[in-house]
């Protein structure tokens, strides 16, 4: 078990505190004043916080879509992810369907 408070599991984390942690431990990489192993420590960490500010980037996204999709009558639908969509179909979300469905 870690002491750390900063160690907590990073899915518990709102989108902005795990992008604040990220660019923090961004800048304390860049210092260069970090050794091998607390390097690795926090590539480890901001890795895994990446993953989630994506992870909830594509979320809201799809949400902004669904809304969009609703005939723009301002309801929000939840969005349930499904981890089993291939990566073709997550790729569509920067495309230009995706863009005109917003217009």
């Amino acid at each position: 078990m870690k002491n750390d408070k900063k160690a907590k599991e990073p899915e518990n984390l709102p989108f902005e505190k795990a992008l604040e942690r990220l660019e923090t431990i961004i800048d304390k990489m860049e210092s260069g004043n970090l050794q091998l192993d607390e390097m690795v420590k926090y590539f480890e960490e901001g890795t895994a916080l990446s993953s989630l500010c994506e992870k909830k980037l594509k979320e809201l996204e799809k949400k902004i879509e669904v809304l969009v999709k609703d005939g723009h009558e301002g309801k929000w639908k939840e969005f349930k992810s499904d981890d089993k969509k291939s990566n073709d179909e997550d790729s569509d979300i920067g495309s230009n369907r995706a863009k005109d469905s917003l217009l």
